[in-house]
């Protein structure tokens, strides 16, 4: 029987529905201050869907992106953004402890979300620069997660650093990268995700992530050529476009589709399983019910979720 992971969905699109608050530059990180428990509450609605797999709510918890100021590129034009660099370790904090309220039914992952901005390679800092920054993060989160997964990578300097940022702890490293959404074979760099699949190699896990679901099979099978356990986990918005990576910094400029059912999004991920995916999941604009519905699928065919 094979066995399949079964990953958690998205958190911060999730946290906007359910606080009744606008989506606003790192509110899904805030929240944790402003409303402790909330974030326990998606991870054990997960839980319960069939997830094996926690993410802690750490992916926008980077000293560049709590810094305020015009230097932050999540502010808005023309608006200045509250520091917020000096809660740096609480909200790491209050990440870890959120998700350890499903430590007896999930393995946690830490999540180690993007330098800069999601998608945007061209303002990621060069590997020099990202690396120690990368393993900062890493070393807070390794003590208290069974692995730590690098999430929306999406360049080859962004997956170095990464890369070898975790390999400073003792966890597993995952590494899952954003990829173009009309040719999954390219990162949203530019850059062949068979470069990407080189440097994988060494990581204990490979994945796509944060793209449009149709990408995935074209990402997949160029990342299988790894020899490590693959997987993807897609959103749910709207194209990514050129356009959006040219000037784009946030999910807020972004929009759900209305064709992406839970039905329709585990068709997705019944054919990325099919291709070889043991670990499977969602990401930006899936719920709950979308992991519901893959691990009702998982099970009818005869896998096993671990």
């Amino acid at each position: 029987m094979t066995e399949i992971t079964l990953l958690d969905g998205g958190m911060g699109q999730e946290l906007i529905r359910r606080s009744g608050k606008p989506a606003a530059p790192l509110w899904s990180t805030q929240v944790m201050i402003d409303m402790p428990g909330l974030v326990a509450e998606v991870h054990g609605d997960y839980a319960d869907a069939g997830a094996t797999v926690a993410t802690t709510n750490s992916y926008a918890i980077h000293r560049d992106r709590l810094r305020g100021g015009d230097s932050n590129h999540y502010a808005s034009e023309g608006q200045q953004m509250p520091d917020r660099e000096h809660q740096f370790e609480a909200l790491h904090g209050a990440a870890l402890a959120e998700a350890q309220s499903v430590k007896n039914r999930s393995r946690v992952a830490g999540s180690v979300g993007p330098l800069g901005a999601s998608y945007r390679s061209d303002i990621h800092p060069g590997f020099n620069a990202a690396k120690p920054l990368y393993a900062e993060v890493a070393k807070i989160l390794a003590p208290q997660v069974d692995l730590l997964l690098f999430e929306t990578i999406a360049s080859l300097d962004a997956a170095r650093a990464c890369l070898e940022a975790g390999r400073q702890t003792d966890r597993p490293v995952w590494l899952a990268f954003t990829v173009d959404d009309e040719d999954g074979s390219f990162l949203r760099s530019g850059e062949p995700v068979s470069e990407a699949a080189i440097i994988a190699a060494d990581a204990d896990a490979v994945l796509a992530n944060c793209s449009a679901p149709e990408a995935m099979p074209a990402a997949l099978d160029a990342l299988s050529k790894t020899g490590r356990p693959i997987g993807a986990y897609g959103n749910a918005f709207t194209m990514i476009t050129k356009n959006f990576l040219e000037g784009g910094t946030t999910a807020a400029d972004l929009q759900a589709r209305e064709d992406m059912t839970p039905q329709t999004y585990a068709d997705h991920a019944m054919n990325w399983v099919e291709m070889g995916a043991t670990i499977v999941g969602g990401c930006c604009e899936t719920g709950p019910a979308h992991i519901a519905e893959i691990a009702s699928r998982l099970r009818a065919s005869g896998y096993a979720i671990v």
